[in-house]
């Protein structure tokens, strides 16, 4: 019998109030500074939220299989390196290709990457 390494609803949870600050900030910015700062909003915070998920569907297809020593330690490197190649890509992307607003693509881009660090520990102490 496997235990899980985590929850499928916290990281549902987790997952989701990413995709609300994605939402919140890109509405913000759209609202204050334009259409631009809105967009380059939405690709900051898709930079971070999207390589998340990715990440996530992976962990839950490989959760099931019975584990091989070493192996686990293994595929959650490749997993966080790729994570971190996607993240590179997209940001590179957003702001070579579509000519983005730095300001606005990395403050939603960190809030992102803050809210995966603070949201597990408010969720966990609300439960």
């Amino acid at each position: 019998m496997s235990v899980p390494l985590f929850s499928r609803g916290l990281t549902r949870t987790l997952l989701s109030t990413q995709l609300v600050t994605v939402i919140i900030s890109g509405a913000l910015f759209y609202a204050f500074k334009g259409v631009t700062w809105g967009a380059s909003a939405l690709a900051g915070g898709v930079a971070a939220w999207l390589p998340n998920v990715v990440f996530v569907i992976l962990a839950w297809r490989l959760q099931g299989q019975s584990p091989v020593k070493g192996r686990i330690a293994w595929t959650f490197a490749l997993g966080e390196a790729g994570k971190v190649l996607l993240t590179m890509v997209l940001l590179i992307v957003a702001l070579g290709s579509f000519n983005a607003v730095f300001i606005p693509l990395g403050l939603t881009w960190l809030s992102v990457l803050v809210v995966q660090i603070v949201a597990p520990a408010v969720i966990n102490n609300k439960g």
